[in-house]
């Protein structure tokens, strides 16, 4: 059993006393300001004090009490993604851009068109020989190529230059020569002209005119300057197409 401590002392009994009741009213006063447990929960002395709140905390709380309960909290990135969505699925749903017409297809490069063909050409009413006019490099380009009884064959390219508005032509053939002649359609014939410069540095023009009949042949005439210049026919041919060969 213990012994309780009485002073003899009147001052040290008041004093005592006092001391007592002051740590009465602190144990109150922190008894008042204790948050209350939950009905059923075990009463602690002790609690440790709730951390403390930064700004992120308070943020955090005062979003989270703006949402309903059960709520599922987007992170914040979702609306960016949602518009590159939404803009992803306008582009899908917009018609795709008209196809680039393919090269060569103006109307400028079918006017010789006229010429494509498998053709005998007939000079002074005899057969000078035959030619074939075929499209080439995905129908940019003309190619003829020529031939005859005695031997002689030549080739030539012919192809419109968009870009200088103009028909080209170069032929060649199996005894040296090169010429380039340029030009375009008019009045419906194919005329084109150039000039030529032989080892002996003379010069000659030349203006080659092609002709489409109403009957579908073609006509070809070739002139060109003489030693003084003057206009004279090189070549007049007549173009008819050839029947097919028999199988």
């Amino acid at each position: 059993m213990g012994r309780t401590f009485e002073s003899s002392h009147p001052d040290h009994h008041t004093a005592y006393h006092t001391a007592h009741r002051c740590a009465q009213d602190v144990r109150i006063a922190r008894a008042a300001h204790r948050p209350r447990a939950p009905t059923g929960a075990t009463p602690t002395r002790h609690e440790d004090p709730p951390p403390a709140r930064t700004s992120r905390h308070v943020a955090g709380h005062v979003a989270a009490s703006r949402v309903r309960p059960g709520a599922i909290v987007a992170p914040v990135r979702a609306p960016l993604l949602l518009i590159a969505a939404a803009s992803t699925a306008a582009l899908a749903q917009q018609p795709p851009p008209a196809p680039a017409p393919p090269p060569c297809s103006a109307p400028e490069h079918r006017q010789f068109d006229f010429w494509i063909g498998e053709w005998d050409v007939h000079a002074g009413g005899k057969l000078a020989g035959t030619n074939r006019i075929t499209r080439a490099f995905g129908g940019c380009v003309l190619h003829e190529q020529y031939d005859t009884p005695r031997g002689y064959a030549g080739a030539s390219f012919n192809a419109y230059d968009a870009g200088r508005r103009r028909w080209h032509q170069t032929w060649v053939d199996n005894a040296g020569t090169l010429l380039q002649l340029d030009g375009g359609l008019v009045d419906g014939r194919m005329v084109l002209e150039g000039e030529t410069v032989a080892a002996d540095g003379a010069r000659t023009r030349h203006r080659i005119t092609w002709t489409p009949n109403a009957d579908g042949s073609v006509r070809q005439r070739w002139e060109q300057t003489d030693t003084q210049g003057a206009w004279t026919v090189a070549f007049d041919g007549l173009y008819t197409r050839r029947a097919p060969t028999p199988r």
